[in-house]
């Protein structure tokens, strides 16, 4: 069940920031007032991805010690990299790729912790 609160966490947060970029993509091809920007679909998918995502967190909040739980967010790195390259066409060197196999990497020896 606690991993399954921490996948939900690391999508939905995954989920708001790439939602958030949607927002301010949106913004550049329409001079808009700042109200309709607060109140664009894509800021308010954010909003409402983040606010579930912290609710679940505090729920993992009560299930792991935080030093285990916080690392496990690092898969969104792997996430949104992955999912900005496919959606928004950024381009991705090795480097970052090699920066995210180390997270993995890590993230796969914390996951080892009993």
């Amino acid at each position: 069940m606690t991993a399954l609160l921490l996948i939900g966490v690391c999508l939905l947060t995954c989920m708001g920031q790439l939602a958030q970029k949607f927002a301010v993509e949106s913004w550049r091809d329409a001079p808009s007032s700042v109200a309709a920007k607060l109140f664009s679909p894509w800021l308010l998918l954010a909003i409402a991805c983040l606010g579930f995502g912290l609710l679940l967190w505090l729920l993992v909040l009560q299930r792991l010690e935080v030093g285990i739980a916080y690392p496990m967010l690092s898969l969104n790195f792997v996430l949104v990299t992955f999912l900005a390259s496919r959606l928004f066409g950024e381009r991705i060197d090795a480097r970052h790729w090699f920066g995210v196999a180390l997270i993995v990497g890590g993230v796969a020896l914390l996951g080892t912790h009993s």
